[in-house]
């Protein structure tokens, strides 16, 4: 067996274990999971309150996931193994942009699912927080489909406890959408008006108090530019 097939068995195995534990010892509710395509490339975007994103993703979407990590993560032989296993790729924060759009164009050429966390970095709040443009980078040069999906109660318990949660916990997967084709290279206003759709996909999966900076607020003024 290679190394590729032993890390889709962890992956496997990490991925039921995940779910019995979150249906047993917590509340797992997934709306949407019809909306996953099978196969091809596909774009996840998420919004991110916690380190039990990532595991809830795995437990409710039923396909491999493909994920990126600052390469600090894979810094001992025994976190670099679980890493792999579970389709984690490290990328040099230095250069996040490039490095990170290098790596998940080279997963989505392969037509696997990749997840991006677009805020960036996890919400001091839990709601939504603004955006950033390597979400649209990648969608327009790949071209993939985009899947949003909302997660909520992931902040409720510690990493840690994470095998019992004992809470409720929810990932609503919404309808996947593309950019449309822009020939060369788009202004800034198109930029930041494609990363308002994007975002504005994920919190329309969200409860209105988790929507943040794109909640009604944000519709009205998007509306009032459209006039």
């Amino acid at each position: 067996m290679t190394g590729s097939d032993d890390a889709n068995t962890l992956y496997r195995m990490g991925r039921r274990l995940t779910r019995f534990c979150f249906q047993v010892f917590g509340r797992m509710e997934v709306s949407g999971a019809e909306c996953v395509s099978p196969n091809g490339p596909l774009i996840v975007i998420c919004n991110h309150v916690s380190l039990n994103d990532p595991p809830l993703l795995v437990a409710a979407i039923p396909r491999p996931l493909y994920f990126i990590g600052k390469r600090e993560l894979f810094g001992n032989p025994i976190s670099r193994f679980w890493m792999r296993a579970f389709h984690v790729s490290p990328f040099n924060r230095s250069t996040p942009g490039i490095d990170a759009v290098r790596v998940l164009m080279q997963n989505l050429e392969r037509d696997r699912a990749v997840v991006i966390f677009p805020e960036g970095h996890r919400s001091p709040d839990h709601t939504l927080q603004k955006g950033m443009l390597g979400v649209v980078y990648l969608a327009l040069k790949s071209q993939a489909p985009i899947l949003p999906v909302a997660v909520t109660g992931t902040h409720t318990f510690p990493t840690w406890r994470i095998a019992f949660p004992f809470r409720r916990m929810k990932a609503s997967i919404g309808q996947p959408f593309s950019l449309p084709v822009i020939e060369g290279n788009p202004s800034k206003e198109v930029m930041s008006g494609l990363l308002d759709m994007v975002m504005g996909r994920i919190a329309d999966q969200l409860p209105p108090e988790y929507r943040g900076v794109y909640g009604e607020n944000k519709k009205k003024k998007m509306a009032e530019k459209a006039i």
